[in-house]
């Protein structure tokens, strides 16, 4: 019984996991606008990454560890601590990276004449005055140079 539980915290917690990592890849057309860049000002963004994911995942890999230790009651107890031991260990890792990254909050002035802002990564190879290209709109808009 304990067994086939354990077999499914692990598949769930492997779709989670799968889940969590992919990605979207955005095909198509992409609107892009010529302009000059007005201002540049460091900002720092946010991390996205899902809260817990780090404790789930470690505790469903210490629970798999755990399950190949010994047999009967020693079994359980190895699984029980490997889940409680890797969830710590999973949520001090995710805690490492869940520091601000640094961004840039860029003005651009379009061929048109209307200011446009974007908020990205930092790009070390943008400048004030510099010639630029804005790459899609909304959330994915990107600065890049021409």
């Amino acid at each position: 019984m304990l067994k086939q539980l354990s077999s499914w915290v692990m598949a769930i917690g492997l779709a989670l996991f799968l889940s969590a990592c992919a990605t979207s890849t955005t095909t198509g057309e992409v609107e892009i606008r010529a302009g000059v860049i007005e201002q540049i000002t460091q900002v720092e963004l946010s991390n996205t990454r899902p809260a817990g994911v780090g404790a789930v995942v470690g505790g469903l890999a210490g629970l798999g560890i755990g399950s190949l230790i010994g047999g009967g009651t020693g079994r359980d107890v190895a699984m029980v601590l490997g889940t409680v031991g890797g969830a710590v260990a999973g949520n001090q890792i995710q805690k490492r990276y869940e520091r601000p990254e640094p961004g840039q909050q860029i003005i651009v002035r379009l061929s048109s004449g209307v200011l446009v802002s974007v908020t990205q990564p930092a790009n070390n190879g943008l400048f004030q005055g510099q010639k630029v290209f804005v790459e899609g709109s909304g959330e994915d808009a990107r600065v890049v140079p021409r």
